[in-house]
């Protein structure tokens, strides 16, 4: 028996979370919770998102990081979605630690144990499309499985949008373009 869900429901997963990093015209930095975003290509990434603070920042320098939410940063997370840059700093007030990244002129916040660096490729106003160029990523050794990003450690957060909640990506079902292989 179905059920029809009425409203506009759309409970696509996973939708990353993830933490926007800029600095403003005067170097202070500042960070905001998107959930709406993905891979788009190798090496390039694009998020959809509103006018906020850090559109603005990334209009003005042309870079932006990316970093991954987790299980252990969940909290920082939520605030960073909550607060707006334009009332206050965010950063400052959860206490968080950044540096300026070697390859970008955006901070990398460094609770977050994965970090994109990227450049402004293009953001369209008008439809909210950030489209950013990835140049670098730094990541926790601790994340690392034999020199890769290992997300079972990493523990990266999703954003449920039908129960508004925060989730975890589970452990890994079977080998990309393999266990098919049986078909062919």
């Amino acid at each position: 028996m179905e059920t029809e869900l009425t409203g506009k429901q759309a409970p696509i997963m996973p939708e990353g979370v993830f933490i926007i990093g800029t600095y403003d015209e005067n170097g202070v930095p500042n960070a905001m919770n998107a959930a709406w975003g993905s891979q788009s290509d190798y090496g390039e990434i694009t998020l959809f998102l509103a006018p906020h603070k850090t559109t603005e920042n990334v209009v003005k320098t042309g870079a932006f990081t990316v970093a991954f939410g987790t299980k252990k940063t969940v909290e920082i997370v939520d605030y960073f979605g909550i607060e707006t840059g334009h009332k206050v700093n965010k950063i400052d007030k959860v206490g968080c630690h950044v540096h300026k990244s070697d390859h970008v002129n955006a901070p990398i916040i460094e609770e977050f144990p994965y970090t994109l660096e990227c450049t402004c490729k293009s953001y369209d106003a008008e439809t909210g499309i950030l489209i950013g160029t990835v140049v670098s990523a730094q990541a926790d050794e601790a994340i690392l499985t034999n020199g890769v990003v290992d997300y079972e450690k990493l523990e990266p957060l999703v954003f449920d949008i039908a129960t508004r909640t925060y989730r975890t990506i589970g452990p890994v079902v079977a080998p990309a373009f393999k266990i098919g292989l049986k078909y062919k």
